[in-house]
């Protein structure tokens, strides 16, 4: 028969894109930021990227090769967790330090658990926070503009208290202290931006992030402006918060994650002893999001009805 009934698992319903395609537009929107933070902090910025790209991609081709899977670099998954990898350190970061972050983001957290849709949390987070607390005082040297061979210096954050409406134009422009991903604010914003006009990204986490996070730093007496361009909060908030695997899937589920991501971080920023609490927010949420899609995920079609029916009985 020509006709025939097929029956098929979910999803019914596809479009051209791709996880390449969608892979390639994260890495088109990160281009103006590493471009500013070559600008800010020297060639240094530019080669540390390289490397720690180079090393995610070959980490998975040799993880692949040795395990006898499909090599899926073509994905450009690795090229994308090399990246954010890259904007969580400083561009005084030994090269070596940074292959060894690659070594954790991409054997560790995501093939030891089955590759690209099956890590727990953000893999780039996972190793930035691996290598805060193995290399803590290389990842907490931060260069001042003109390049690597400038003097250390404390981020905004870690000196807010003195910074005043003057300073929010340095702020968007990244001529402070920090890893290359915390400095130019409004190059990461712009592209946020992009990823949500491309529907890469729904807005629903950013914004109720950043949103929660400038409410709150007014009910604790923070400048908004401040702690909004300040720290990895932009890069957390359109590119590392919003990775698919560790995100929820429904919309009242985002909704709940960019609100517990914005209490976390600003209780870090307020009350713990670091200045910056994004990383630990979005790994702390990462965690939560298989309860979060439990709790928010739509009833089957007719459960509803026989909820109703069991709860008038």
């Amino acid at each position: 028969m020509a006709n025939k009934l097929i029956v098929t698992a979910a999803p019914h319903i596809t479009d051209n894109d791709s996880t390449q395609k969608i892979m390639g537009r994260v890495c088109l929107a990160l281009v103006p930021t590493l471009v500013a933070s070559t600008i800010i902090f020297g060639l240094n910025s530019l080669i540390l990227t390289v490397v720690t790209v180079a090393a995610c991609v070959f980490f998975e081709w040799a993880w692949c090769k040795l395990r006898h899977k499909d090599i899926p670099i073509e994905d450009l998954s690795a090229v994308v967790t090399g990246m954010l990898l890259a904007f969580n350190m400083p561009a005084t970061l030994p090269p070596w330090m940074a292959i060894v972050g690659a070594f954790i983001a991409i054997v560790i957290v995501k093939q030891l658990f089955g590759g690209l849709g099956y890590n727990f949390a953000n893999p780039a987070i996972v190793a930035r926070i691996a290598m805060a607390v193995g290399f803590a005082s290389k990842m907490s040297s931060y260069p001042f503009g003109g390049g690597v061979d400038a003097l250390a210096s404390a981020t905004p954050l870690a000196v807010s208290s003195e910074l005043g409406a003057s300073n929010y134009v340095t702020l968007l422009l990244g001529n402070h202290g920090g890893v290359l991903g915390e400095t130019c604010a409004i190059t990461l914003i712009i592209g946020g931006i992009y990823l949500i006009i491309t529907k890469v990204i729904s807005p629903i986490i950013p914004v109720t992030y950043l949103a929660t996070v400038a409410v709150l730093s007014v009910l604790f007496g923070l400048d908004p402006i401040v702690q909004l361009l300040s720290g990895g909060l932009m890069l957390g908030a359109f590119f590392m918060a919003t990775d698919y695997v560790t995100s929820p899937t429904t919309d009242k589920g985002k909704l709940i994650f960019g609100l517990i991501l914005g209490l976390i971080t600003m209780m870090i920023r307020k009350f713990g002893t670091m200045n910056e609490g994004v990383s630990f927010a979005i790994l702390l949420g990462n965690l939560l999001v298989p309860y979060i899609d439990i709790n928010t995920r739509q009833d089957r079609l007719g459960i509803a009805k026989k909820k109703k029916e069991a709860a008038a009985k």
